[in-house]
């Protein structure tokens, strides 16, 4: 869902198999066990136990077909490998028949810190956990369909939604703080600590239509997080009519952006 990668995309074989080359076996182990060790304490429980529960491997990248199976057992869902950069409805229509669009190529060794666009790390270490939670599964179910069903200048608005939870979304309970649980934050070593440490951003709860008025920018840390106190909360959205609360959020109107204008933030 943007203009344009210099990435390729792996190709699965006749049997389904994505080969990747030693070196990049060796990304996807530098990555995930880094990030490891930084989630402790930082992301939340549901989080963990889910990570735990997929079995992921250190020493090589995972084949979508091994984490589908887990994700069948659990939720019904599976995930399908894609391009690096896929259309909104492509990308609606996947999720709505509860298949996770994963981009199968895995960033280069320059771009560790940060990549703009997703890669297999990302989809995998940080999307696929959670969908073994049923509550989260349903809202991510819930919100394919109503962007399958979204008129053309309705889904970059509805892709906010998805922005503030799915992806950069964090949780607060009293038996832990604040965690994150959000992909965006949980596969990122930087955005991880920046998120639940920084004084910079504004951590505000969560309400959708907020997130739908809200602004983002994908090249920088979020100068805004919204904050569930538990997945119940998404659960209860994915029964809300999605496509009436984008009508509400537009009479509302936008909120201004919380950043600069990506010209003079680079100048």
């Amino acid at each position: 869902m943007g203009k344009g990668t210099k990435y390729v995309a792996k190709v699965p074989d006749a049997n389904g198999y994505i080969h990747y080359s030693d070196d990049e076996h060796q990304v996807w182990h530098e990555l995930i066990t880094r990030q490891k060790r930084v989630l402790p304490g930082r992301a939340c429980a549901e989080y963990i136990a889910a990570l735990d529960k997929l079995e992921l491997p250190e020493d090589r990248v995972p084949q979508c077909a091994d984490v589908s199976r887990v994700l069948r057992e659990c939720t019904g869902w599976e995930v399908a490998p894609v391009p690096a950069l896929i259309n909104f409805t492509d990308f609606f229509n996947l999720l709505a028949n509860k298949r996770f669009p994963a981009a199968s190529f895995i960033r280069t060794r320059e771009e560790m810190e940060y990549l703009q666009e997703p890669d297999i790390f990302h989809e995998i270490f940080g999307h696929t956990p959670l969908l073994t939670d049923p509550r989260f599964a349903a809202f991510t179910h819930a919100y394919g369909k109503a962007g399958a069903a979204a008129r053309k200048e309705d889904r970059p608005m509805l892709a906010r939604l998805y922005w503030f939870t799915v992806e950069f979304g964090l949780i607060h309970r009293p038996e832990e703080g604040l965690r994150a649980y959000g992909a965006g934050i949980v596969s990122s070593i930087g955005e991880t600590s920046y998120a639940l440490e920084s004084p910079d951003p504004q951590r505000k709860p969560f309400d959708p239509l907020d997130a739908l008025r809200t602004p983002y920018r994908i090249d920088i840390f979020q100068p805004i997080y919204f904050i569930i106190e538990s997945f119940d909360t998404l659960f209860e959205v994915a029964q809300m009519d999605l496509l009436g609360l984008i009508e509400q959020a537009r009479k509302l109107g936008m909120h201004p952006p919380a950043f600069p204008p990506k010209e003079a933030a680079s100048a």
